[in-house]
């Protein structure tokens, strides 16, 4: 299993759509480092759901029901798109700036790669933003 980050703007699909919807088509990414990342997806891998822009804060988890298939958004044919599952609420969303602040999560992509909107998370990474989000 693996873990990873996706990027959404809460104007665009919030954590309430996510969670209202259950399933659905994680489209629209237009950059090759976020379609090769969504191209190494596999089935029941981990992601935790994050609000860009303005908020700025990992809300939840959601799990990979579908690996990647062709983006229908997409005219060209050049990227993919998968399905996520709603798992869990954070209890207390984890904000960019606590994770700026946070020692242990010096290597988190995010932090160095702010702009990718599809980003793997490093398991002991992972395991350490779900106990502050008291999740899992």
């Amino acid at each position: 299993m693996k873990y990873w980050l996706v990027k959404s703007e809460p104007s665009t699909w919030s954590w309430e759509n996510q969670k209202k919807e259950k399933i659905t088509m994680w489209d629209g990414v237009r950059n090759y480092q976020a379609r090769n990342n969504l191209m190494a997806m596999k089935k029941k891998d981990y992601c935790f759901f994050y609000h860009s822009v303005k908020e700025k804060q990992i809300m939840g988890i959601v799990v990979v029901e579908r690996e990647y298939y062709p983006d229908p958004t997409d005219k060209l044919k050049r990227f993919v798109a998968v399905d996520l599952k709603h798992k869990s609420s954070f209890k207390r969303p984890i904000t960019l700036e606590a994770m700026k602040n946070d020692i242990k999560l010096k290597n988190l992509i995010l932090l160095k790669q702010s702009r990718l909107s599809v980003m793997p998370i490093e398991k002991k990474l992972w395991d350490h933003i779900c106990k502050l989000g008291q999740s899992i």
